[in-house]
């Protein structure tokens, strides 16, 4: 019979130090969705390829569900509620989002952010081809991608202080 080992994984989650019990076959997704409630984290194919999972690991952009949580300990971990100021409102980038109209079912949009948070905060001025390169590894059965785009592309302006 196989007994399931579990591991204590602490770490900083949004700014805030967590600790919790998890089994060390558990990803980084279903610990963010189940022991904290992080629903911006999508369960989409879980196998790495859609991108809706994004989170920020010490920096980078992961797909949590080929992460495992036992991997997280010691990291410092950002999802999408993390980017919201205190009195909850939205980032620069998730108000990007919405002006440019590049949400409609919102399932992709989190991990989309995500990566558009790493993007942004590399400080780098990227083209239009360098974007859309840096975004592909999301999938979106919605918005044909462009605004997206555009989101990004406009905040990136904006943070660099310059006119598209």
């Amino acid at each position: 019979m196989h007994e399931t080992q579990y591991k204590l994984v602490s770490c900083t989650i949004n700014g805030e130090k967590r600790q919790t019990m998890v089994d060390v076959r558990a990803s980084l997704t279903d610990m963010l969705r189940n022991d904290y409630s992080l629903t911006s984290v999508k369960k989409g194919c879980e196998v790495g390829e859609c991108g809706a999972c994004n989170v920020i690991i010490d920096g980078e952009c992961y797909n949590s569900c080929i992460y495992l949580a036992v991997w997280a300990d010691g990291k410092n971990i950002r999802t999408l509620e993390g980017l919201m100021g205190p009195g909850g409102e939205l980032s620069d980038i998730q108000q990007a989002f919405v002006d440019e109209a590049a949400i409609q079912c919102g399932f992709c949009s989190p991990g989309f952010i995500m990566t558009a948070v790493e993007i942004l905060e590399s400080g780098k001025e990227y083209t239009d081809e360098e974007l859309r390169k840096l975004l592909s590894g999301h999938l979106c059965r919605c918005t044909g991608y462009e605004n997206i785009l555009k989101a990004v592309k406009k905040t990136m302006y904006k943070r660099l202080g310059k006119t598209e």
